[in-house]
């Protein structure tokens, strides 16, 4: 099999990748954003970070420290979620917590 590269680019799309400084991660509407559960979100109070498919899993991770407003206990919990829907969903974590981050 011979592969030209774009075999690559439809698996990082798929994945969420960016290619070529676009981000191609899932957009979800204002209105679907409203009817997720709260378990579905990183921060369930502030109905912060989403976290229902693998692509925003992934945004969750990289954007949890610039989250403001929420004490450590409330990142715990956010990162326990994100944990479980990584799991759920095929996410693979490098940090075992959220004090790991870059």
């Amino acid at each position: 099999m011979v592969c030209d590269g774009t075999d690559l680019i439809v698996v990082n799309l798929l994945a969420g990748i960016p290619f070529a400084g676009k981000s191609y991660m899932s957009k979800i509407t204002e209105n679907t954003r409203d009817h997720l559960a709260g378990g579905e979100f990183a921060f369930p109070k502030e109905r912060k970070e989403p976290i229902h498919d693998a692509a925003h899993v992934r945004n969750a991770v990289a954007r949890f420290k610039q989250v403001e407003g929420v004490s450590d206990a409330e990142r715990d919990a956010a990162w326990k979620r994100i944990r479980s829907a990584a799991e759920k969903h095929n996410v693979e974590l490098h940090e075992k917590d959220w004090r790991e981050l870059k």
